[in-house]
């Protein structure tokens, strides 16, 4: 019997959970495992249970659990564990090391003992266990009182010093790579503990990456300014002054373009790509503004990234700037322009940076599957990518110097522009251009180029008075000069009388601007009452943008009608078209548009509103995805009524995957929205609607993001359906982005829950996803257990568990019953047909008989399954075919096509974005690399395959890099050599793989 409280509260009794009641009878258990052998007084365990008020029943009901647990723990066979009673309490008669977290602290112990001893390498291999097993905070997910919280606490310390512990053991062995993937996850949760962030700043310097280390430095300098208001330590100042001094006395030169790795992954081409808004045709003004900077960027190039700010009030022109800058700098800097609004002031809340890295990389067309998940990771791959180019970014509308950090490069030569309301003096050593009002003569200009030349002259006097009640703001002036120009029998005078008596409106903004309020209400007051709807139902949602049939279903109005009335609105310059059917409102102006309605629309209008938009865009979401997701299983997740506005629905193509990638951020915000504003139903149905797209897209971020959101819209809403299936395609993302534990609990939730709800098929397909996980992470046995379940039960479809089972089977090295198996796949996938199933069924035979060493056969059946991927257009698994097709060219001895194909592997698998498979295919290659004698090349592979491996949990690719890594060293270093194989053969026999006989023999042939 052993007792989990790391991650969550488990007893688990041969390979099975027992039930452990209520979250307060599991605070009790919680309670006396913690002071296993040790007495837990009542009053204790009252404090805990009722730490503010407790019932007059506190006493009976403490007896109560405790007498429910003892009864519990002598049903279970064996006798490990006890609840005795004793006066004043009660005691947990068991052996403490079947505590997980205890027996997880005396082994950090031991470790330390070891450090200290003169054995490091024993201490290292001991401490990565312990972390390995200690994932998650203690007792997640009960509502802990004062005495478990202060456990939770020690234990959350007693973790981090173990990480910082091994980090630091690797790093005096000379053995960055191991010690990087464990600081970076630990430094990025603990932003402010200063010897996590030296310990990572060590490890980047030991490789040589000076910038990351510098970067680190920042951030942490910013995070302890903000959150406790202290400058860095001296460690940290020392090891800043060391990376500045190793970067200033090499000589650095940026790679020539005919040097530099291809800046566009393979296969795609790198033509100029252009994600500016629309230039403003009329821009005027600013005229030396513009000239210096030009020349500053144009004459000042010195091969190093140029960083202008650009700050001023709201209304100003400060995108307008940017965008022109932008736009006049293209010929110079030809490999793109690249333009971002971090919402900084939006309602909905700046954009993060993570968020925003994902954007800005797709911009630059990098593959969403090849993007990290990390935040650091992301920075360092956005860094890479425009080291290598010269492009011009716009960062619009930033909130504050944090946001912008992470986006700003450190080496090549880009030129970025950012533009805030704010100061961000801390973001570059370059004065910030501080944009004013426009004088008198600009505003004149910009009033002459919009209105006509005819009209200012006739009365310069009454123009000047319209840009001075404008406050000489351009945003403004824009609006009255495009009033002007729709009403040509007005005269100056005209206006200035209109501008002049319109009342105060949105009192918070006047003291902005005083007079742009009236501005914008002189460009909406004239207008009809259907377009005076449709402006203000722009201010009713938080998206990037709105197309005509989602204001058809805002408003209620015809999609024909819609389009006139945006249309007008696009002519009088209160809607940007952003590109051809795509159209938005200045933040300002949207604030204007929100509480126009908040004034004129009553709440239930409003609401209702919304819900319309929401109910198009979950239906349009559907329809398209109809052509990648089998309807039946979505119609049994999301239960749709009949669309409230069918009519709306022609405009959506099915499969048009494109409409969908520029909906991306809106359904982000939308559901957030949703969420926060009483539409429940709707939030969780849009989350698990945009699902599969988001999956096929490697939008991970998005999906969890989206089906946070949901999560908490189903549990507030009270629909247990909903929640498990949140729950479901939030594992589906912790997949794939290699954070295991989490979708263990996630997937764990949704067995509970169909259970509780008698829903047998979907609390089978739980444990189905739940045995795919335990085969990721090693636990084959469990497994095969689940998969056989389910497949003797019968209730479920064979074709998704047949190869899971098989997969299962080879890697235990049962390969004869793994063929059985595969061949039935094949059958049924025939009987069917289903092409896809047959071409998985193919490659996974041919995988068993690579592995059996029968490569002729294996040679035809993987060959069959790539030509029938590549027939039916289905790319899943084909990583690992392409891999396992290499492997058996080289068993062939045919060496230069098992290369081709290995590098064809590695590139599908990060188009995947699958990283278990990426380490697979690395182990692979390295074998061959080593089997052709480049050996610095093999261990540099094996390497890689290690750190993918490890940072994803993925225990028998780690085994196989450290067993690759062990035969390049047993001739220079047996002693090191011994040590990777000890490590890898504690993972093959916790797996119970063949592995672990070569493992063995090896150990055996140098202790020889």
């Amino acid at each position: 019997m052993e007792i989990r409280v790391v991650g969550g509260l488990a007893v688990s009794l041969e390979a099975r959970d027992l039930p452990l009641g209520t979250p307060k009878q599991q605070l009790v258990l919680a309670m006396l495992a913690l002071r296993a052998g040790r007495l837990v007084t009542v009053d204790q365990l009252v404090d805990e249970l009722w730490p503010n008020c407790p019932p007059p029943s506190a006493i009976p009901n403490v007896r109560t659990y405790a007498a429910t647990l003892r009864r519990s723990l002598e049903r279970a066979p064996g006798g490990y564990a006890a609840v005795v009673r004793e006066p004043g309490g009660y005691r947990l008669r068991m052996d403490e090391s079947r505590v997980d977290v205890i027996r997880l602290s005396a082994q950090w112990r031991r470790a330390r003992e070891l450090a200290e001893a003169g054995d490091p390498m024993q201490a290292a291999d001991l401490l990565s266990q312990v972390i390995e097993d200690w994932q998650g905070s203690l007792l997640a997910g009960l509502p802990l009182g004062p005495s478990l919280l202060v456990h939770r606490d020690v234990a959350d310390r007693e973790r981090q010093s173990a990480v910082e512990f091994l980090a630091d053991l690797y790093l005096r062995a000379g053995q960055a790579d191991l010690a990087l993937p464990l600081l970076r996850a630990h430094a990025s949760q603990q932003p402010v503990r200063e010897p996590a962030q030296a310990l990572l700043m060590r490890a980047l310097i030991q490789v040589d990456d000076l910038s990351g280390a510098l970067t680190v430095y920042q951030i942490t300098r910013d995070a302890l300014a903000d959150q406790l208001g202290v400058p860095p330590g001296t460690e940290l100042e020392q090891l800043r002054g060391s990376a500045l001094h190793a970067r200033s006395s090499r000589k650095t030169f940026p790679p020539s373009r005919s040097q530099a790795a291809p800046p566009f992954p393979p296969g795609e081409a790198g033509p100029a790509i252009s994600w500016l808004p629309r230039v403003v045709p009329d821009f005027v003004g600013r005229r030396e503004i513009v000239g210096q900077v030009l020349h500053d960027i144009t004459a000042g190039e010195t091969g190093s990234p140029v960083i202008r700010v650009i700050d001023g009030m709201a209304g100003c022109g400060k995108t307008t700037l940017a965008v022109h800058f932008a736009a006049r700098l293209a010929d110079r800097y030809p490999d793109g322009q690249l333009f971002i609004d971090l919402q900084g002031h939006s309602d909905g809340g700046p954009i993060q940076p993570a968020a925003a890295l994902v954007t800005l990389l797709r911009q630059l067309g990098v593959p969403a599957s090849r993007i990290p998940g990390d935040l650091t990771e992301r920075m360092e791959m956005w860094r890479r990518e425009l080291a290598l180019r010269r492009v011009v970014v716009v960062l619009d509308n930033a909130a504050d110097s944090a946001q912008v950090d992470p986006l700003l490069p450190t080496s090549g030569e880009p030129v970025v522009f950012v533009t805030s309301r704010r100061r961000l003096l801390a973001l570059t050593t370059q004065p910030p251009v501080s944009l004013s009002v426009l004088s008198e003569q600009e505003g004149l200009s910009l009033l002459t180029a919009l209105a006509g030349e005819q009209r200012v002259r006739a009365d310069v006097e009454n123009a000047a008075e319209v840009v001075r009640l404008c406050g000489r703001l351009p945003l403004a002036i824009r609006l009255a000069g495009t009033r002007l120009a729709h009403r040509p029998a007005w005269s100056m005078s005209d206006m200035v009388r209109r501008l002049a008596r319109k009342p105060a409106f949105l009192p918070q903004l006047r003291a902005e601007a005083r007079t742009i309020v009236e501005a914008f209400a002189e460009s909406y007051e004239p207008l009809g009452d259907r377009a005076k709807q449709v402006f203000r139902a722009f201010g009713l949602v938080t998206g990037n943008h709105l197309d005509p049939a989602m204001i058809a279903a805002l408003t209620g109005l015809s999609f024909d009608e819609a389009t006139d009335v945006v249309d007008e609105l696009v002519d009088r310059h209160l809607v940007e078209e952003l590109t051809e059917g795509r159209y938005r409102v200045h933040d300002l102006m949207w604030q204007y548009a929100s509480e126009l309605g908040m004034q004129t629309d009553s709440p239930a209008a409003r609401s209702a509103a919304v819900d319309g938009l929401l109910d198009h865009l979950l239906n349009s979401v559907v329809r398209i995805c109809a052509s990648i997701e089998e309807p039946r299983l979505v119609g049994q997740h999301l239960r749709l009524a009949a669309p409230r506005r069918p009519d709306l629905l022609v405009v959506r193509q099915p499969g048009d995957l494109e409409w969908l990638e520029k909906q991306r951020l809106n359904l982000n915000a939308l559901v957030r929205q949703a969420t926060r504003q009483g539409h429940e139903e709707l939030a969780w149905r849009l989350a698990r609607a945009a699902w599969r797209f988001f999956y096929l897209r490697s939008y991970f971020d998005d999906i969890s993001a989206t089906h946070r959101e949901g999560l908490t819209a189903a549990l507030r809403s009270g629909d247990r359906h909903a929640v498990a299936v949140m729950h479901n395609y939030l594992a589906s993302a912790c997949v794939r982005t290699g954070f295991y534990q989490e979708a263990l609990a996630h997937l764990n939730e949704v067995v509970s829950i169909r259970a509780a709800l008698g829903d047998a098929e979907g609390s089978d397909r739980a444990r189905v996803n739940l045995g795919v996980l335990y085969w990721l992470t090693g636990r084959l046995q469990e497994s095969l257990e689940i998969n056989q379940s389910a497949l003797r039960a019968g209730a479920l479809d064979s074709l998704p568990i047949l190869p899971n089972l098989g997969l299962t089977l080879r890697f235990l090295g049962r390969y004869e019953e793994a063929m059985a198996v595969h061949r039935l796949h094949l059958f049924v996938a025939r009987l069917k047909p289903d092409y896809f199933h047959m071409s998985n069924a193919l490659g996974h035979l041919g995988g068993v008989r690579y592995r059996t060493g029968e490569c002729a056969q294996a040679e035809r059946l993987l060959r069959a399954s790539l030509a029938l991927r590549d027939r039916i257009g289905h790319g899943y698994a084909r990583a690992e075919t392409l891999s396992d097709l290499a492997g058996t060219y080289r068993q062939l001895g045919r060496y230069e096509e098992a290369l081709t194909h290995h590098r064809a592997a590695l590139e599908a698998a990060a188009n995947a974005g699958e990283r278990h498979v990426q380490a697979e295919a690395r182990n692979e290659l390295a074998q061959t690399l080593r089997a052709v004698g480049r050996h610095e090349e093999s261990a540099a592979t094996y390497r890689a395959a290690l750190h993918v491996a490890t940072r994803i949990s993925h225990p028998f690719e780690q085994g196989r890099a450290l067993h690759g890594l062990a035969q390049h060293l047993v001739e220079s270093d047996p002693a090191e050599a011994r040590r990777y194989w000890h490590r890898a053969l504690a993972i093959f026999e916790r797996m119970g793989v063949p592995e672990r006989h070569e493992v063995r023999r090896s150990l055996a042939e140098t202790v020889g």
